[in-house]
């Protein structure tokens, strides 16, 4: 009976064990059933979305960047495809040294110099470890073949197909259509205030234009990113092309500007520094946008090397600078004209009021001087203009006083961006008693001396203008007050229906000047081709021009001591300024230019405006004896038999340059 006890105990303890195990692996199961349905049911479009997103890999595919082209169709920027080698630091192992390892490895099978190390470090120090990054452009196909038979040697580094920015003209117009680069930290952090729809427009962009119309036109330039969904394999290769939605390429930009009149003007320049822009009147186009010396803008594609940044960056003749947009000048004698038209909208001149110019204009106890302190006696306003009187001047700004010069002269321009479609023009300065109280912190700085507004009327003091603002008052003022914003962009042209937007300037309100003011002014411009500063320059032309030398000091010099440019260092002599307007009786161009540190007007920037009006109201291009002459600074009056425009290559392009078909093609005043 004892053992018979002892068997139920036991058997009640197993049914016991059996049930709580049951239990356990009943319990266990319902939690894998509530995680599958978990899984499967409440969260099966999540985590079907990761496990797609795992196996697809959304790749961003780069658009190509619009291409730029001159009025006559004349390409100027544009793209090409190359093998890049890059490597991905990420991918590398054993941190710097191992990279630097890795690098001197590649060496071995690529030809990798000092600059591409240089460049590459530079470009690891602003970027992201997991960033695939060039250490070698434009690779051959000996190279690529070379190294794709080694790949294995090298984790972490690829061969890569890139397009590249080109600009066929070199440094012709280099400052007008600046550059493109490596998008930098700065401009990466600035990409973070964007929407949603322009950041992604700019995955996998490694790209972005950085100066002139590169950068003012990016988003027309860029295009639309494509995207390609690509199958890969657990190890990440790719395995197959499931889906692609291709990239459009940016919108192809028409200038208003003449390439060949640019380069034309680049040369009449020679090695000497200084800037012009020629614009039509009749619409606000700009026909020339010249900033010498230029700089190639191919060197800032793949990223400068140290030598050439340094050369570029260090030099005395500044070739980085725009002076077009960015260089401000005293205007000298070629404000006289505005300071006349002035004198007639205020009254405080009548066209026949004489002053006596007797060389010198006495204020307090200073003697403010003419020319060589020649006296020319009685003076009109035409002769005042035609003759270059300082007297007749000092004398106007006298009785104008600061503000009311201000008032008159601000609506042509002087003082205020124009507006113009490039970015980084700077104001420039027209004084007026409310600008020197900002202008200065001292209160002793602040305060207007009578004294000072003497030399405005000669363009000298505080005068200091951009030639951009220069050329668009002229512009201003030979059409009797129609005032434009310039504009350098003439069309857009939608890469997919080719149809062209045009860029119409905007057009300003126009000033209230009276034709009659307006003929007395013009009329004396006239004059000075004919009788005064600038007649040996328009010697034999055959059509009728205007316009107004001037002399601009870059130094003062004190008030006895006489200017003496042999003696001076030349950096430090006077500019050389010339505006004009042609055919004057309906001007269809107006330019304005200075020649830095080359003395008279009419010796060194006069001969540049009659070769422009030669090649746009005649369709000339100067024989190459004139064109070397004016270069250096030797020659006024036209030498030599001209040649057509037409038949004469741009610079540095012995076979035809690339051209794209126009429909509208427009030669300005001929």
């Amino acid at each position: 009976m004892t053992e018979l006890r002892d068997l139920e105990r036991e058997l009640d303890r197993f049914n016991g064990r059996l049930i709580a195990a049951a239990a356990f692996v009943l319990f266990a199961f319902a939690l894998l059933g509530a995680r599958l349905v978990y899984l499967q049911v409440i969260r099966h479009e999540e985590l079907s979305t990761q496990a797609e997103a795992n196996r697809i890999a959304v790749v961003p595919i780069v658009p190509n960047r619009g291409l730029i082209v001159d009025r006559n169709g004349v390409v100027l920027a544009t793209n090409y495809s190359a093998y890049t080698l890059e490597i991905t630091p990420s991918r590398v192992n054993s941190g710097s040294a191992g990279l630097e390892a890795l690098i001197d490895e590649l060496a071995t099978v690529v030809d990798i110099q000092l600059r591409d190390r240089r460049r590459f470090k530079r470009l690891l120090e602003e970027s992201k470890s997991f960033e695939s990054l060039p250490i070698r452009t434009k690779l051959g196909d000996e190279d690529v073949a070379r190294f794709m038979a080694q790949r294995f040697r090298f984790p972490g580094v690829d061969v890569k197909a890139r397009l590249f920015r080109s600009y066929p003209l070199g440094d012709t117009g280099s400052h007008l259509l600046g550059y493109i680069g490596r998008i930098n930290q700065a401009e990466k952090k600035a990409m973070e205030d964007w929407s949603d729809e322009d950041q992604g427009n700019y995955k996998g962009t490694e790209y972005i234009g950085k100066l002139g119309l590169e950068q003012s036109y990016e988003s027309e330039l860029h295009g639309i990113t494509g995207v390609e969904e690509v199958e890969t394999s657990a190890g990440g290769r790719a395995v197959r092309r499931l889906n692609s939605q291709p990239p459009t390429p940016g919108n192809m930009l028409v200038l208003s500007v003449d390439i060949k009149l640019q380069a034309l003007v680049e040369q009449l320049f020679g090695e000497r520094r200084g800037a012009l822009v020629a614009m039509d009147p009749r619409t606000g186009e700009v026909l020339a946008f010249v900033s010498k010396p230029t700089f190639d803008p191919n060197l800032f594609v793949d990223g400068i090397d140290v030598e050439s940044w340094r050369e570029l960056n260090e030099s005395i003749d500044k070739p980085l600078l725009n002076r077009a947009l960015r260089g401000t000048y005293p205007p000298g004698s070629t404000f006289k004209p505005f300071m006349a038209m002035a004198a007639l909208n205020t009254g405080k001149r009548a066209p026949g009021t004489v002053i006596h110019d007797g060389g010198t204009f006495q204020f307090g106890n200073h003697t403010f001087r003419s020319h060589g302190d020649t006296g020319l006696g009685p003076v009109d306003m035409a002769r005042s203009i035609i003759k270059s009187s300082n007297v007749y001047y000092y004398s106007l700004a006298n009785e104008m006083g600061v503000d009311l010069m201000h008032e008159q002269l601000e609506p042509f321009g002087f003082g205020r961006r124009t507006g113009i479609d490039v970015e980084g023009e700077l104001t420039g300065v027209l004084p007026s008693t409310e600008w020197k109280k900002k202008a200065y912190k001292r209160p002793e700085q602040q305060k207007w001396y009578a004294g000072e507004t003497i030399s405005l009327g000669i363009g000298q003091g505080y005068n200091n203008f951009t030639m951009l603002q220069l050329a668009t008052a002229t512009s201003t003022l030979v059409s009797g007050g129609l005032r434009f914003k310039p504009r350098l962009v003439r069309e857009i042209e939608d890469v997919i229906t080719r149809e062209r937007r045009r860029v119409a300037s905007d057009a300003l309100d126009p000033l209230p000047l009276k034709p009659e003011h307006v003929e007395v002014v013009t009329k004396a411009l006239y004059g000075v081709t004919q009788e005064g500063t600038s007649v040996r320059s328009f010697l034999g032309a055959p059509y009728k021009s205007g316009g107004k030398t001037g002399t601009a000091q870059a130094v003062t010099i004190r008030q006895n001591e006489k200017y003496n440019a042999a003696k001076m260092e030349e950096h430090l002599r006077d500019h050389a300024l010339y505006i004009a307007a042609a055919p004057i009786e309906a001007p269809t161009v107006a330019l304005a230019v200075v020649v830095e540190n080359a003395g008279f007007g009419s010796d060194s920037a006069a001969p540049i405006a009659r070769r422009v009006f030669d090649y746009l109201l005649l369709g000339q291009y100067p024989s190459e004896e004139d064109l070397a002459g004016v270069a250096q600074g030797k020659v006024v009056t036209p030498i030599g038999k001209p040649r057509n425009a037409a038949d004469v290559p741009l610079p540095g392009q012995p076979s035809p340059v690339a051209v794209v078909p126009m429909a509208n093609k427009v030669a300005v005043g001929r």
